[in-house]
């Protein structure tokens, strides 16, 4: 097959791997490079720098990895890259294949040196790789093309596009597989040319491709992100009457489009659906549904939903459900959160560090200190989860401004074996909640704790406060249930 990439300047060059010394003059022998570049620039150096590291015999394996490993990483060579492979294409002796096409098809994409590109891309459609027996195709030659096609489509090239898929489908065996479709068919509908899309997904099915379940996702999204919702529905419908089974990503597409057009109800439905038809729901899934309810007043509803879904096996383990608590306490529903937290925990959806924050401080905002304790409690022993000391100060204070010093005490104690890093602050919530109910003999014992790990800075700070310890009194009866209270 004739090649014809690129006509040599003058006439052929001489063998690049044997060259006369000293290299001839720019009137008598041909360069690699075009006209405009004279002998004095760079011609010398590079010849040499071929002759030095381009040793025969020269193959397409050979070139390759003088381009890929020699010149691609030369920083006054590397742009010369697809003269030099123009160059062997003229040698009688040499023919490229795919490890050459593939090579220079990436480089030149991802140098965006389209227009080259194209220029080999035409020229692979008269020199096609002649690797495989028989009348079979080349196995690499839609890799290749796919690759360029995609590029393409980055730099909303079009036309270009079109035209390697035109000229692939020529070389290839077969069909284009659809994947390749789907770079195009997402390219169209990322530049907001749907009809374009839509012409070229008409075209596969009349060219018998089977569209995938990505083929429909592209195009469902990309008509819900420009609000042709109506064109969404009638994309889903045909992509179940053409036996494509819609996946999670095609559901939320879609409940997250019924909720932006207030059809609450539908989308709720269309999250039964996605579970009657073994479709597992994702973390997207949730969060659009209690997105899309909170926003429409309905937060109790979502929360049955949950727990619903959380007694039904379906909901997600890893799923956060910080937002819905940070709702429900803003609101003063702690308890509604906490049995939220409570049910989802149970079926193994453990909450994550600053959902627990949130519940606490929801907790606490309503007084509920024992509540917000066995919360702290049951996140150490079962998760071995620890709060930052800020928060966990804030517990042990209002544990021992309500006469409980003692729990607030364990509590520290409990915390400490799970990793907490106590400060300085820990241990004078404690002094000053024993000196406060009258216990000495306790906070004297955490007092000279706090000696031992650094916290009281000199002895003066320390008979300060063995001296208050000494000085209180237990409070009496009355008192310790003024305390309590």
């Amino acid at each position: 097959m004739k090649k014809h990439l690129l006509k040599p300047i003058t006439k052929p060059p001489p063998p690049i791997l044997n060259p006369p010394p000293p290299p001839p003059p720019p009137t008598t022998t041909t360069s690699l490079f075009p006209p405009t570049l004279s002998p004095t620039q760079h011609y010398t150096h590079f010849l040499h720098f071929l002759n030095h590291h381009l040793t025969p015999p020269l193959t397409p394996q050979t070139l390759t990895h003088f381009l890929k490993s020699k010149l691609h990483h030369h920083p006054s060579f590397t742009h010369f890259d697809f003269h030099l492979f123009s160059w062997a294409s003229t040698l009688d002796t040499f023919s490229h294949n795919h490890t050459s096409y593939e090579w220079m098809t990436r480089t030149l994409a991802l140098s965006h040196r389209f227009s080259l590109l194209r220029t080999l891309l035409t020229f692979i459609s008269t020199n096609p790789c002649q690797c495989s027996q028989a009348i079979f195709s080349c196995p690499q030659t839609e890799p290749i093309f796919r690759f360029a096609i995609q590029y393409y489509c980055k730099a909303f090239k079009f036309d270009d596009a079109v035209y390697a898929f035109n000229v692939m489908r020529r070389l290839i065996d077969g069909k284009p597989s659809v994947s390749v479709c789907n770079i195009l068919i997402h390219g169209f509908v990322k530049s907001g040319r749907f009809d374009r899309a839509f012409e070229f997904y008409n075209q596969m099915v009349k060219d018998r491709i089977k569209p995938d379940v990505f083929t429909f996702n592209i195009l469902i999204s990309g008509y819900c992100r420009d609000f042709k919702f109506g064109f969404a529905l009638e994309m889903f419908d045909e992509m179940r009457k053409m036996g494509c089974h819609p996946n999670v990503v095609t559901f939320n597409t879609l409940i997250k489009g019924l909720f932006r057009e207030c059809r609450v109800d539908e989308g709720i439905g269309m999250v039964y659906e996605m579970i009657e038809l073994g479709c597992q729901l994702s973390d997207v899934t949730c969060e659009i549904l209690v997105d899309g309810l909170c926003k429409e007043g309905r937060v109790s509803q979502v929360c049955d939903l949950l727990m619903e879904f959380s007694k039904r096996g379906v909901l997600p383990k890893g799923y956060d459900y910080f937002v819905l608590v940070e709702i429900l306490c803003g609101k003063g529903e702690a308890f509604k959160a906490l049995e939220v937290i409570y049910e989802l925990w149970s079926k193994g959806c453990v909450p994550s560090l600053i959902s627990c924050i949130v519940m606490i401080d929801g907790l606490r905002g309503l007084g509920k200190i024992e509540e917000a304790m066995r919360l702290v409690e049951k996140m150490l022993k079962e998760e071995g989860m620890v709060l930052d000391v800020v928060t966990f100060n804030s517990v042990l204070q209002d544990l021992c401004d309500a006469g409980r010093t003692e729990d607030a005490n364990r509590l520290r104690l409990l915390a400490s074996s799970k990793g907490l890093e106590p400060d300085a602050m820990t241990y004078k919530i404690l002094v000053a909640g024993y000196r406060g109910e009258g216990n000495q003999s306790e906070g004297e014992l955490v007092v000279n704790e706090m000696l031992d790990k650094g916290f009281i800075p000199d002895l003066a700070s320390y008979n300060k406060l063995m001296d208050a310890l000494s000085n209180c009194q237990r409070p009496n009866r009355y008192q310790a249930n003024q305390i309590g209270r």
